[in-house]
């Protein structure tokens, strides 16, 4: 199977004449990514850009009366309530988020964070039955539980109440839990249904601190003393940035953090090398949240809860360090695994291009499948599935990665009769499969990924927000596109292109060479560029190219310049 090495550019059609005038107050090339965003009427435009939201009522989300009612009855009467999160960033955050929320509310609170390997995903009946037995009457989720049908009953059988809050896809059923308040269910009406786990904890926070004030009761903490988590928590999920409401939350978000005042988060972008002030929401998803995600996937996610919440900076430090210590042996393990699992994934597949790929071993950890399947799928631009073997318990753990032409997860909900559980999203989601079921599995996969993609010609796309010609690219521009921030998941970064480009330089730079240091233009208008992992592209490159690129700013000694980071090169025809 050959790599899939050519894109398809797809440019975006020309803003009309009477949407332009109508943005006419806004420079040409953001008017038309502003209109490639579905923004055409100015005053919506600037609320998005802005990042302004009237107040949105958290009751109107599912079961939130419900929950609310019996939350503060549990307050009331001083009853312990646990809060089941999950291991990955957003269930921490949102861990996190609802056990400061509800302490500063008076509750008798605990956490409980799952451990990836022992408890799996969602909610494990062995763990709610302990929290019975320790005395909890009142369990709520954060991020897990839509899909955990039989162990809900488990906890009804002894006698645990349980309000889940998660906002992943709903199944057939709901499960028969006291609330169930997910912005994905049908009967719906608040106006955001693509919160993150995170998004959906300070809801519930939102309501629950309504309905102290209305009663006169003291609240501790504010929710803008919770927005930085949101932040944190949203976009290390990959939550939409087009939304309005996560939009706005990681701009609050991103402005508490910049302020520094929570002393884990300060600590772990010291770890980061981030600087306080200039963060943005491409630092939090790949400088804060792989280090928050790195201790539940090799050791327990307790760490990085225990980070978010202390007081103490100095054991902020203490924890941040064995976050970044704990990161660096995640990005090590993967890369050892990535090797096996794509030779697993291709072999016996010489000169046939499948239209899945999956690859199970035993060597697997099951903290690092998600990333070895998003590799793959990324590399070879197939639907992608990892599987963790453990012969010890017989029960696999797989994790899978999708392109846009194939919904893995209606593909796992149509092999649910071959599985003990499964969840997720379209495009990223988790499974536990019996080991005897697991060739079948693989089979009926393989099958639905080729009856669904068999005549598609599977390339990536490369959206293109807007040609642009070379002496547009000022700072001027860049400082406009920055408006756009915060970029991410549904909202990315513009990319411009410029055709029949100069290349006045081009020489490879980083670790072994992996990364393209290009000068760009004409004598009287040169514009540094860097290409990463295009190395090898150095000594190949035409006297002119074709480029699709991020326009960003460079600051260095005080100064600030353009730079172009580029994401794709072609020889050029002009």
């Amino acid at each position: 199977m050959d790599r899939v090495k050519l894109k398809r550019w797809r440019t975006a059609p020309r803003i009309p004449p009477s949407d332009r005038n109508r943005l006419r107050d806004f420079h040409p090339v953001l008017a038309q990514i502003l209109y490639n965003r579905g923004y055409s009427d100015p005053g919506e435009a600037l609320r998005f850009l802005t990042g302004r939201l009237p107040d949105l009522n958290p009751f109107l989300l599912p079961d939130m009366n419900l929950a609310v009612t019996r939350i503060r009855q549990a307050i009331r009467a001083e009853d312990p309530i646990a809060v089941y999160g999950d291991f990955d960033t957003d269930g921490v955050t949102a861990t996190a988020l609802l056990v400061q929320a509800l302490r500063a509310l008076n509750a008798v609170v605990e956490p409980y964070i799952p451990h990836r390997e022992e408890d799996g995903y969602g909610l494990n009946s062995s763990a709610l039955m302990q929290m019975a037995q320790d005395g909890f009457r009142l369990v709520i989720t954060v991020d897990c539980g839509i899909r955990s049908m039989q162990e809900v009953q488990d906890a009804r059988a002894v006698g645990l109440d349980l309000i889940i809050t998660d906002h992943h896809s709903v199944g057939v059923d709901l499960p028969d839990a006291l609330a169930v308040v997910n912005p994905k269910r049908a009967d719906n009406k608040y106006p955001e249904t693509m919160l993150a786990g995170v998004g959906v904890a300070y809801r519930l926070a939102d309501a629950l601190f309504r309905a102290a004030r209305s009663f006169g009761e003291p609240v501790g903490v504010t929710l803008e003393d919770l927005v930085d988590l949101v932040a944190v928590g949203t976009v290390a999920d990959l939550a939409p940035l087009n939304s309005l409401e996560n939009r706005a939350l990681v701009i609050q978000g991103l402005a508490a953090l910049n302020a520094a005042r929570r002393p884990g988060l300060y600590a772990l972008m010291e770890e980061a090398h981030l600087r306080p002030g200039k963060l943005k929401a491409i630092n939090i998803g790949f400088g804060l949240g792989p280090r928050l995600n790195a201790a539940g996937r090799l050791e327990h996610a307790s760490t990085a809860y225990e980070l978010l919440t202390t007081d103490d900076f100095d054991q902020a430090r203490v924890l941040a360090s064995e976050l970044q210590e704990i990161n660096v042996r995640r990005q090590d393990e993967t890369r050892l695994s990535e090797i096996v699992a794509r030779e697993l994934a291709l072999r016996g597949l010489e000169g046939v291009d499948p239209p899945l790929l999956f690859a199970a071993d035993e060597s697997f950890l099951p903290g690092i499948v998600g990333l070895m399947a998003g590799r793959l799928a990324e590399e070879f631009y197939r639907p992608a599935v990892v599987v963790e073997i453990n012969r010890a318990t017989g029960e696999c753990r797989g994790s899978c990665r999708s392109i846009p032409e194939f919904d893995i997860l209606h593909a796992l909900d149509q092999c649910a009769d071959l599985m003990v559980r499964h969840g997720g999203h379209a495009q990223a989601a988790g499974f536990t499969v019996r080991l005897e079921n697991l060739d079948d599995l693989r089979m009926r996969l393989f099958e639905l990924a080729a009856e669904a993609l068999w005549d598609d010609d599977l390339r990536p796309e490369l959206d293109i927000d807007a040609e642009v010609p070379l002496d547009m690219l000022t700072i001027d521009l860049a400082r406009e596109l920055a408006r756009l921030e915060p970029t991410g998941h549904l909202n990315p970064q513009p990319m411009l292109a410029t055709y029949g480009v100069p290349v006045l330089d081009a020489r490879p730079v980083g670790r072994d060479n992996a990364h393209l240091k290009l000068t760009l233009g004409e004598a009287s208008l040169r514009l540094d560029a860097i290409a990463f992992r295009q190395g090898a592209l150095t000594y190949d490159l035409p006297r002119r190219v074709d480029i699709a690129y991020h326009l960003e700013i460079n600051e260095w000694n005080g100064r600030e310049r353009p730079q172009l980071n580029v994401r794709d090169i072609r020889p050029s025809a002009v």
